[in-house]
């Protein structure tokens, strides 16, 4: 499935134009780190445009989300990697992570929200006035951007990028797209 036809199934599920922001910036970060671990960027990138597809059907029940995104994935034909992906994106159901693309996904979800924070707080509220050292100046500040679980973030470390790194190597993917993106 090309890029356009998941975008053009994606909006059949969401309809949320922050929440389809948060996935093409998902995506974006998720294909910045393809590039950086060698990885592939189709793949990567689509698991993070699709990761949130059944959201505004299970925000009411967190238990189930991820796994009906899975079975909409799955229904699509695509493949079993980007599927366990997804589904172990939402902790809630204690499946391990074990490739890189799960832990990549697991921890970008949560840090897309961290840079978009950090960019609306910013004068001009643009994505070009926000760097790595304001954003690990705002990470140990609790009331910013707190939905933005920290402890997630962190597990950066299983993809053996330091903070820092996993920040820079985030905000460049989103930086890409900021047009798109409206910051």
């Amino acid at each position: 499935m090309t890029r356009a036809e998941a975008y053009a199934e994606l909006t059949k599920y969401v309809d949320n134009k922050n929440l389809l922001k948060h996935m093409i910036s998902t995506e974006a970060v998720l294909i910045r780190l393809a590039k950086h671990f060698d990885q592939d960027p189709d793949l990567w990138g689509m698991a993070g445009l699709l990761h949130d597809i059944d959201y505004e059907d299970t925000k009411e029940q967190p238990e189930v989300h991820s796994l009906k995104g899975a079975e909409i994935l799955e229904s699509l034909g695509f493949s079993p990697d980007l599927i366990y992906a997804v589904k172990v994106h939402n902790e809630r159901h204690g499946l391990p992570r074990n490739s890189l693309l799960d832990k990549a996904l697991y921890a970008t979800d949560p840090m897309t929200g961290l840079i978009v924070a950090g960019a609306l707080i910013r004068p001009d509220k643009k994505l070009s006035g926000v760097d790595v050292p304001f954003l690990l100046k705002k990470f140990d500040q609790k009331a910013f951007a707190k939905g933005a679980n920290r402890q997630q973030i962190l597990s950066c470390s299983e993809l053996g990028l330091t903070l820092e790194e996993f920040l820079g190597l985030g905000l460049e993917g989103m930086q890409g797209i900021s047009k798109e993106l409206e910051l």
